[in-house]
Order: C-alpha cells, then sequence, then structure tokens
C-alpha cells in the first residue's frame, strides 16, 4: 500500500503522449501565440500614421511628436523590465492576453484626447501593458520548443511580429483614406479590436507548459540538451529577486542588449518615420504613394523568418553571425535609399531590403533570450533584453525629430541615421560569439 501511495506521488502529472502528438501540440501553441502578436503591433505602431494628423490638428511639431513616440516606447521598455518577470511568475497564456485587452482600452482611450498631456498618460500607459506580450508569448514558445529548433521557432513568432507591421500599414492606409488624415482618432480605435480578438483566441487554445495541458512530453524532448551557457538549478521556485539577479549577472546579456537596443533604434526609426517620408511634399502627388511603404514591413516579415532558419540550419544556431551579416546588409540599404533617392520601382525594392535586414536579425536575438538564460527565466531574460531595445528606442525618437526639425522637417535623414544605428549593431553583436 504504502509503495503505491510513493510511487504515485513521484510519478510525473499528465498522459504520457507520442513525438507527434506532442509536435502537434507544441505546432498549436506556437501558432497560438503567433495569431495573438499578429494584430499586438495595432496597438502600438499606428502612432506612425496618426502623426500628420496630430501635427494638423493641434500644431504640433515633430520635435513634440517624437517626444510623445519616446514616452510611449520608454514605457514600454520598463513595461518589459517587470512583465517579463510577471510572465515566469504567472504564466505568459495570462500576461499575453491580458495585455491584448489592456492595450485595447488604452488605444481608445488616447483616441478622445486632446492635449500633450493626455495622449503621453494614455500612450504611456498603453505602452506599459503592451510589454505583457512578447516576452510571455516566448516564454510559451521557450517551454514547446528545443534548443536546437529555437532560431526556427522564434522566426516563425518574429514573422508574425513582422506581419503585425505589415497589418499595421494596410489597417492604417485603409483607415486614413476612408475618414481621411484629420480623423487621426480612428487609428487607435478601428485596428485595435482585431487585438482584442487575438488575446482571447489565445487564452482559450495555449497551455504555458506540457504539464498544463495534462500531457508528458517524449523523452526526445525531455531529454534534449538544452545547452544553456550560465546553467543555474533551473528551479522553478526562483523569486523575482534571483531571477533578475541570475539573469543580470550573465555578461552577455548585457552585450546583447546593447546590440538591439541600436538594432530597434534602426527598426523603429524606419516604423515610425517612413510613413511620414511618403507622407511629405516629396510623395503626395504619387498615386497610393502610402502603399508603396508597405515594403518596409513585408520585408520585415520575410526577413523575419529566413534570419531565424540561417541561424539554426547554416550557423549551427550561433546567433551572432547573422546578426552582423544583416545590420551591415541593412546599413548598406539605408545608405543606397538616401543617396539615390530612388523613384517608386527601385523605392518599393530598396525599402524592402531595408526591413528585410533591419528586421530580420529579431529572430536571433529572441532565440539568444533562452540559449542564455534557459527555459525557466526566458520570460525574464527575454523582457530584460526588450528594456534595452525599447530604451534605445526611445532615446532615439526625440533626436531623430529633432534633427529632421532642424533640417526642414526633411524626413529623408531617416535612411542615414538607420545606417549608423545598423553598423553600430553589427559592431556591438561580434562580441556576443554565441
Amino acid at each position: 500500500m504504502s509503495s503505491t501511495v510513493e510511487r504515485t506521488a513521484t510519478e510525473p502529472h499528465g498522459q504520457p503522449v507520442s513525438e507527434k502528438t506532442f509536435r502537434t501540440l507544441a505546432w498549436r501553441m506556437l501558432l497560438g501565440a503567433m495569431f495573438c502578436y499578429l494584430f499586438f503591433y495595432t496597438g502600438r505602431q499606428a502612432y506612425g500614421f496618426a502623426i500628420t494628423g496630430l501635427q494638423d490638428e493641434f500644431g504640433w511639431t515633430k520635435t513634440t511628436t517624437g517626444a510623445l513616440s519616446a514616452i510611449a516606447l520608454w514605457s514600454y521598455a520598463f513595461g518589459q523590465m517587470v512583465n517579463g518577470n510577471l510572465a515566469d511568475k504567472f504564466g505568459g497564456r495570462r500576461m499575453m492576453s491580458l495585455g491584448a485587452i489592456l492595450s485595447t482600452t488604452f488605444c481608445i482611450a488616447a483616441s478622445f484626447m486632446h492635449n500633450f498631456l493626455g495622449m503621453a498618460l494614455a500612450l504611456g500607459a498603453n505602452g506599459f501593458v503592451q510589454a505583457m506580450g512578447w516576452s510571455a508569448g516566448g516564454r510559451v514558445i521557450s517551454n514547446w520548443w528545443s534548443h536546437q529548433e529555437r532560431g526556427k521557432s522564434f522566426g516563425f513568432y518574429t514573422l508574425a511580429a513582422g506581419s503585425s507591421s505589415v497589418l499595421v500599414y494596410v489597417t492604417s492606409t485603409l483607415t486614413i483614406n476612408t475618414f481621411g488624415k484629420e480623423h487621426w482618432q480612428w487609428l487607435f480605435r478601428l485596428p485595435v479590436l482585431l487585438m482584442l480578438l487575438g488575446g482571447i483566441v489565445f487564452y482559450l487554445v495555449a497551455r504555458d507548459t506540457p504539464r498544463d495541458a495534462g500531457i508528458i512530453a517524449p523523452r526526445s524532448f525531455t531529454h534534449d540538451a538544452d545547452d544553456v551557457e550560465h546553467d543555474t538549478t533551473q528551479s522553478t521556485d526562483l523569486s523575482s529577486a534571483e531571477r533578475y539577479k541570475t539573469v543580470l549577472g550573465i555578461p552577455k546579456i548585457w552585450v546583447a542588449g546593447i546590440a538591439i537596443g541600436f538594432q530597434n533604434a534602426a527598426r523603429y526609426g524606419l516604423l515610425i518615420w517612413v510613413p511620414v517620408y511618403f507622407l511629405g511634399d516629396d510623395w503626395k502627388d504619387t498615386d497610393n504613394a502610402l502603399w508603396i511603404s508597405v515594403a518596409l514591413p513585408v520585408g520585415m516579415a520575410v526577413g523575419a523568418l529566413v534570419n531565424g532558419q540561417l541561424s539554426d540550419r547554416i550557423f549551427g544556431s550561433r546567433r551572432d553571425r547573422p546578426i552582423m551579416l544583416f545590420m551591415l546588409l541593412g546599413a548598406v540599404s539605408s545608405l543606397l535609399m538616401w543617396v539615390l533617392q530612388p523613384g517608386v520601382g527601385l523605392g518599393i525594392v530598396l525599402l524592402f531590403l531595408c526591413g528585410f535586414f533591419v528586421y530580420g536579425p529579431q529572430s536571433s536575438f529572441w532565440a539568444l533570450c533562452p540559449d542564455l538564460a534557459g527555459k525557466v527565466m526566458a520570460g525574464t531574460a527575454t523582457g530584460v533584453v526588450n528594456f534595452f531595445a525599447y530604451l534605445f528606442a526611445g532615446a532615439a525618437e526625440p533626436i531623430i525629430g529633432h534633427v529632421m526639425q532642424s533640417h526642414d522637417g526633411n524626413a529623408g535623414l531617416i535612411f542615414p541615421i538607420v545606417a549608423c544605428s545598423c553598423a553600430a549593431s553589427a559592431v556591438v553583436a561580434s562580441t556576443i560569439r554565441r
């Protein structure tokens, strides 16, 4: 009798499943996270399309709108530092879904603001809750995909983020064409309803771990070498302070944070200011000029998928090399956009390449986080690295806005600025050697 009780107490919870069944469930979690994050940027990146309307209605300068962008990005950065750890503590499923619901609420609230302070408060609060999404989804993915396939899984996840940018460009363009630039409020009201849908669906289909799904993973998964560079006991009982201390004690986490900081400054420079560039005087007489800018996020989506595959298949799960390669090519593409000042056809090609190379390395950066810190602290590590990413992006926005304002509002200056950020990211990434 006692032996039966003892055996039952020590047996893992759940039902053993085959390799095929586990793979199906792993894809279900990945696709669920991708579906939810596909709509997340509707709550953040539509701001770039609202800038012109805000300037027209309130007389705000590019410096002012750049400051608002910085507030939103810094709030997002602070939220990453907090919410990544909370995802490890409370589970990615609940955090990601809650973030989608709260972000929808704050975006709609922002649409009713008519002064700088109100807009700053609404966008700041929205930035914080937006940070409940990425690291939480990454936490779920890390629990279902092994080290050898982390580049691929995070490549698909980052593909969803890149595709979210495409969705933002399309829905924002349709909204502007329907309501006009003076109705910037609708940019904060209509597209975000898709994010609300994504959050609800993710909560219904996702489970944080195989244990939460009521299964026992097959031996091929549980005995896969995690290859964590700075291994810990991987205890699930670590306190928040212990998780922060461990993650921040990994030197390469800091290096990765600085490298992605420069990369993200370049990325958001393009996302925020390319719509302004195409809405400016140089392009206003071009038919459907705004649609041309869609080439940028399309390139980002494809680049994310390709970079993740390269890190696993070509570079043997080494992350620094694909990061450096793409960053250097991103700098070249941006410089060509600036020097050539291309027409529509070549402009589409170069914008695609800018997006492809500038955003692509994010797949390798996010795979690097659990590589360095392990699955148990994947959320905390992702949040810390993403904190650096948006700290840099937020710092860059008012500087970019001021530089443009000082040069007669020349939005084309975004391209040499992006090139410099890409080069800096490549230099720092060369020291990761992971």
